[in-house]
């Protein structure tokens, strides 16, 4: 037996791009935005949708779980409001002392940055590490223990 998607709000777009959630009770909110609860360690679970002022209207345990569109437009309204490449791989670096400049792929492609001290790449949980370039944009390494080899001894020198 497959389970029943059954979810308490429609979303939909209106003309002008904004989201629009209608609840159960028929009431509607126009320009709601998603926001993660737990944007790196959970980034599909714990999704609140809030509305002007960040009152909560309503909340999706888990994205896999609600219907395909309302799952696609939640995707796409993050996408276009966070800016977080994930890096997949550490090519090289200029050097292992600060500042030095980072030549990495990431999940939207290659590029380089640089990191200007240390303290730029913090630990988030116990795999996960956020990296700040010189422009204050993140970079985030979902986890240390699967990521090459060659990415790891690299990271190794600088945590």
């Amino acid at each position: 037996m497959s389970a029943v998607n059954i979810t308490p709000f429609k979303l939909r777009r209106d003309s002008f791009g904004k989201l629009i959630i209608t609840l159960e009770n028929g009431e509607e909110h126009v320009g709601v935005t998603p926001v993660r609860a737990f944007p790196i360690q959970a980034p599909t679970k714990g999704i609140s949708l809030v509305r002007d002022g960040g009152k909560e209207v309503a909340w999706i345990d888990d994205l896999a779980e609600v219907p395909e569109n309302i799952r696609q437009l939640v995707r796409e309204e993050i996408e276009g409001r966070e800016f977080i490449p994930e890096i997949v791989r550490i090519k090289e670096v200029s050097s292992f002392a600060t500042p030095c400049t980072w030549f990495v792929e990431t999940d939207r492609g290659d590029t380089q940055f640089v990191l200007k001290a240390d303290e730029d790449i913090r630990r988030i949980g116990e795999a996960s590490l956020l990296v700040a370039d010189s422009h204050g944009i993140n970079f985030l390494v979902r986890d240390m223990v699967r990521i090459d080899k060659h990415s790891r001894k690299i990271l190794d020198r600088f945590l």
